[in-house]
Order: C-alpha cells, then sequence, then structure tokens
C-alpha cells in the first residue's frame, strides 16, 4: 500500500480517544500524519488531559496536498467549525474525493462544510442526531460506515470499528 499524507485538525478539548487512537492507528499503516490547529506548534487539551500539539496552522494548509482528513469529536468541533480555513479545508478535500473522517460530534463540521448531503447515512454522537438530521442527513445508528468519501464514527467505544473504515477506505 502506498503512503498517504492524512491531515488531523485539532482544538481545545478534543476528545483524546478520538485523536490519539485513529492517528496512531494511521501511523501504524505508514501513512504520515500532520497535526493542524489555530497556530502552529501551538499545545492543546483534550477533554481528559491528554495533549496534542498541531505541526501547522490551518491558515497553511493546502487541501491539494493531502490524501484526507480526520476529525476528532470532543467539543473540538464547535469550535473548528468557526474558521473558514477550515470549512474550506474539509470541502474541499470532499470535493476533491479524498476521504473525510468524522466521527462523534465531528460531523457539526461536516455540516458547516456543507458537505452532509440529503438523503445520505450518517452518524455521531446521540447529541448532533438532530443536527444532522435537520441538515438533511439520514441517520444510521451503526458503530462505523463509509458514504461516498466520508467515513462515520458514533462515539469512543466505536473507534475500533472507525479505524477500520478508515484503514480500507485508503486502501481505495
Amino acid at each position: 500500500m502506498t503512503s498517504k499524507l492524512i491531515l488531523f485538525l485539532v482544538a481545545p478539548e478534543f476528545e483524546d480517544l478520538e485523536f490519539w487512537v485513529p492517528l496512531m492507528r494511521m501511523q501504524e499503516e505508514g501513512h504520515q500524519v500532520i497535526v493542524a490547529g489555530k497556530k502552529a506548534k501551538e499545545v492543546y487539551t483534550g477533554k481528559q488531559g491528554l495533549i496534542a500539539v498541531s505541526d501547522m496552522t490551518f491558515d497553511n494548509i493546502n487541501p491539494d496536498e493531502f490524501d484526507a482528513v480526520v476529525v476528532p469529536g470532543g467539543w473540538a468541533p464547535d469550535k473548528l467549525r468557526r474558521y473558514d480555513c477550515v470549512k474550506h479545508i474539509v470541502r474541499t478535500m470532499y470535493e476533491q474525493n479524498k476521504i473525510v473522517g468524522l466521527i462523534c460530534h465531528a460531523g457539526l463540521v461536516g455540516i458547516s462544510a456543507g458537505i452532509v448531503e440529503a438523503g445520505y447515512p450518517a452518524v455521531g454522537s446521540e447529541g448532533i442526531k438532530d443536527d444532522l438530521i435537520n441538515a438533511g442527513a439520514i441517520w444510521t445508528d451503526k458503530a462505523a460506515f463509509r458514504s461516498k468519501n466520508i467515513v462515520w464514527g458514533r462515539v469512543i467505544a466505536d473507534i475500533p470499528s472507525f479505524c477500520r473504515e478508515l484503514v480500507e477506505a485508503l486502501k481505495d
């Protein structure tokens, strides 16, 4: 398998395991991972106290250079979706048919980026179920699955399924 360049987006109060487990799983597969935040080299603290350090700023990301983007859940997606550059990155990568990984509350970023399409299945935390439905998605209560080029994951307990879907999607 060819190594891919994968972008992980981070903001304060990301869900620790939804960030670190997929990131390490992608590295385990031999992929290169870049972490982007509002500032480069900034330390972000997750909901459970783990930290992540950004490699780059959102503003310096060229979506054309990446093969996939992953957005972890937690409270971070509500912050991430407020940045036009984040919405641009996610929307552009989706439109380029690249893999977009959204787990738990990350569906909020997908909604704000305009990539949650009417009539297509979606899942996330129960807390964003109404948001996804109101955006036109068909709520599908499964651990993880792929709909077009979006890999959806439900919650922390479903991280293994989410990671398996990401790995398979990146092989296609």
